[in-house]
């Protein structure tokens, strides 16, 4: 089977990576046989094109690589294409195929598999919510944070509650502004969902930020959930249909 390289930013907090190699192994059971292996644009090694040249010289005749990322921003429109560019310039001929990030595409809808992993994680963080806080590191990139818009959207109608972003970093509204605007609105028990990957600094300060204002629970973030794990196979199945491997990046 045509292995799957999984791409994520990296971070200096170890617990970044435990939570990727938690999807690299959730995605191998849900997958059996299949080579999953992870990468790291910046802190963690190893590289992307230290992955994709290990795949080659493994004799693998083509890779599919999913970028771990829940929207289409600076990462995901320009890192990793410059990754696999670098690749090629230091001597890569192993075909790739880039899949979409994990988030919803600009106009297209939420994955229910995303929703899903998103409601089972809020699920087991409380009960009995009246609004949702989708907490997000944040962008300066409008259309991706239009997507996460959209997202949360989908999640506060999935629920049947009034949902509003918030944001760890680099725009509005803070975590406590959202909990402030849904109580505002009336809404007296307020649960966080994360619209994270995997914990680390801006998880934790979105969080605080948002249950330091009277929010009632907050989620983790999605790590290695089955439903995130079936996303990244759905995401890179797509790819492998889409992209003939003689005309693969």
């Amino acid at each position: 089977m045509t292995p799957i390289l999984l791409v994520v930013h990296g971070s200096r907090d170890p617990r970044a990576a435990r939570a990727t190699r938690a999807l690299v192994r959730a995605v191998a059971v849900a997958r059996p046989g299949v080579d999953v292996r992870a990468s790291f644009l910046d802190h963690t090694l190893p590289r992307p094109g230290q992955v994709l040249s290990a795949l080659e010289t493994a004799g693998h005749g083509r890779v599919t690589l999913v970028p771990l990322l829940l929207t289409a921003a600076y990462h995901g429109r320009v890192d990793v294409p410059d990754a696999v560019r670098a690749a090629r310039a230091a001597g890569l001929r192993l075909p790739v195929a880039v899949a979409d990030v994990l988030g919803p595409p600009a106009g297209g809808p939420v994955d229910e598999l995303l929703l899903a992993g998103l409601r089972r994680r809020l699920a087991a963080a409380g009960s009995g919510f009246d609004a949702v806080v989708l907490a997000a590191a944040g962008t300066r990139d409008a259309a991706a944070r239009q997507t996460v818009v959209r997202a949360a959207d989908a999640l506060g109608a999935s629920l049947g509650v009034p949902a509003h972003v918030a944001y760890a970093s680099a725009s509005a509204p803070t975590g406590a502004e959202a909990v402030a605007e849904l109580r505002a609105a009336g809404a007296e028990r307020i649960g966080v969902a994360a619209y994270f990957l995997a914990p680390g600094l801006l998880y934790d300060a979105v969080v605080r930020s948002a249950l330091g204002a009277g929010a009632v629970a907050a989620a983790q973030p999605l790590e290695g959930a089955a439903e995130l794990a079936r996303l990244v196979l759905a995401r890179a199945d797509a790819a492998d249909a889409s992209v003939p491997a003689a005309a693969a990046a």
